[in-house]
């Protein structure tokens, strides 16, 4: 039994309230800076309470967007939206097929190419930006959602995930499977996708974050102001000199691009927190 220590139990409170305050704290600030007008802003004034102008950023900066950006804000989100939606997607079906095929198929080499896999691990994209963009161009993929997603898809972390998971599911279900006549594909999909479903909503949350988040990639392959991402958005707001910088726009735009990832962790934590910690299915 753990003893019951008040002062403790008030220190690890106090350290988490004062990690949550310097955590949300600039976030709260964008939040106030995106209902306020640019000279308020500028002149270092502002104040920590909501101003009036919410109504006018927002409409603006959805439907108008801001000086330097050229595209609504709408219009960006809608295009991080398809990009991490189409990477989140297809890393859950390449990993968990990848690693059907590496667990459930005897075939020559079959941990030699897991560890191939794996090793991708330690090749982040800068790493192979080059090869990857001149594939893409002469692909003529370039300002396209498909030059967007498909660099992006394979992942070794979902693959190593969903093998891992594979591999404590009992052998009687596959057996049981076999008896009853199913073939690979029966199995795969009436057996291990319902045991899966926290695992792959776990990885999806993950992997949209980081697609939404993406910025290096965006910025190399697109070209066109219609094709532009939130992220690139908000760096195009910011310009280097603060008196043409409409921050009113840019904190209205960041507080925008928080939104979807939030309602993703908010709406799926449940089954996020069960597929990380679960460990009996």
């Amino acid at each position: 039994m753990v003893e019951n220590r008040p002062f403790a139990q008030f220190m690890a409170y106090l350290t988490l309230v004062i990690g949550v305050l310097v955590v949300a704290f600039p976030v709260y600030l964008a939040i106030m800076a995106s209902t306020f007008d640019a000279a308020t802003i500028i002149n270092g004034n502002m104040p920590l309470v909501p101003g009036d102008q919410a109504g006018v950023n927002y409409p603006r900066a959805l439907f108008y967007g801001g000086v330097h950006a050229r595209e609504p804000v709408g219009g960006m989100m809608l295009n991080s939206m398809i990009m991490a939606m189409g990477i989140a997607i297809g890393k859950i079906l390449i990993s968990i097929l990848s690693a059907y095929a590496v667990v459930y198929f005897k075939f020559p080499f079959r941990k030699t190419a897991f560890w191939i896999i794996f090793i991708t691990l330690m090749l982040p994209v800068e790493v192979r930006i080059y090869p990857t963009y001149k594939i893409v161009a002469d692909l003529g993929l370039l300002d396209t959602y498909t030059g967007l997603i498909m660099p992006l898809i394979a992942s070794a972390t979902g693959t190593l995930l969903f093998r891992q998971f594979f591999m404590t599911i009992p052998d009687e279900l596959l057996e049981a499977s076999k008896i009853d006549g199913a073939g690979a594909f029966r199995f795969f999909k009436d057996t291990l996708l319902p045991l899966s479903i926290t695992t792959i909503a776990a990885l999806f949350v993950i992997q949209f974050i980081y697609g939404w988040n993406q910025y290096l990639w965006p910025l190399l392959i697109t070209t066109k102001s219609s094709m532009q991402t939130i992220v690139i958005g908000i760096k195009k707001m910011i310009t280097t000199t603060d008196a043409l910088t409409e921050w009113q726009i840019a904190m209205t735009t960041a507080v925008l691009a928080m939104v979807p990832p939030v309602l993703v962790v908010i709406f799926m934590q449940r089954l996020f927190v069960k597929g990380l910690v679960e460990t009996e299915k």
